[in-house]
């Protein structure tokens, strides 16, 4: 199975799973607020693996004209419904493409999003961080969402349960298998390094390192004052260590620098 059939399997039921979900809704609101404070109105954003459109859409509404790409033409269909339907289909252009296909012949970008992921499902991120590095202008800016590899909820969540393969997956050697893909969990010095020389890191932040992530999030339905309070103390130690390296995503912002 390639990455397009995955996701187009689980498309329907994206949004209703995770995009508003009590946990998928709180890590949302915080991309957003890094997203809010990036990419300014008329800046032009390439979006990276874009799913069903949520944040094309809540860019899109602040002016930001984005190029909003994914491999899976079942996600994209959706996505463009959402767009036409929020009023925001001229500030909003989609495309089916692969990450891995990102190049020059796309044009130039002032910023770079990847949200929730997706750049788990790729396996060279050198090759990655090239094609980004192709289309990103000097000074402008990726925000990169991505899944880390050591997670003590999920440790704790799946051993208490009696699932001890799962509470460590993160750390197989050579990823874990998922619907015929093979997923990926870097490490934030990972991405460092796969990203220099042309991009320096200004920032990296915690997501779910107090808050459940979106695994628990049946337990975050039935406690929410609890998870409003871990999630505001979480936004106001976000970047500190060792957070954001014990996080279920951490989202690292780089820059592109002179080659």
């Amino acid at each position: 199975m390639t990455a397009p059939d995955a996701f187009d399997q689980i498309a329907g039921g994206y949004d209703g799973r995770f995009t508003q979900s009590a946990i998928g809704r709180r890590m949302r609101r915080a991309v957003w607020r890094r997203c809010d404070a990036l990419f300014p109105p008329g800046a032009r954003l390439l979006e990276i693996n874009c799913g069903t459109g949520e944040d094309a859409v809540h860019l899109g509404a602040r002016g930001v004209r984005v190029l909003a790409t994914d491999a899976s033409a079942a996600m994209l269909a959706i996505a463009r419904e959402k767009a036409r339907t929020a009023g925001v289909a001229g500030a909003v252009q989609f495309e089916q493409l692969r990450i891995e296909d990102v190049g020059p012949s796309l044009g130039t970008f002032d910023g770079v999003l990847s949200n929730f992921g997706g750049l788990n499902c790729v396996a060279d991120l050198g090759s990655v961080a090239a094609g980004l590095a192709s289309v990103l202008r000097r000074g402008g800016l990726a925000l990169l969402c991505v899944m880390g590899p050591w997670v003590p909820w999920e440790w704790a969540w799946f051993a208490l349960r009696g699932d001890p393969a799962r509470a460590v997956r993160r750390l197989r050697r050579g990823g874990t298998p998922w619907r015929g893909l093979v997923i990926h969990y870097p490490s934030i010095a990972a991405v460092r390094r796969a990203f220099r020389p042309s991009f320096r890191v200004r920032r990296v932040g915690a997501l779910c390192v107090l808050c459940p992530p979106p695994f628990a999030d049946g337990w975050a339905s039935r406690h929410p004052r609890l998870v409003d309070t871990l999630d505001r103390v979480e936004r106001t130690v976000e970047t500190a260590w060792p957070f954001p390296w014990l996080a279920d995503h951490y989202v690292i912002e780089l820059e592109r620098t002179p080659a």
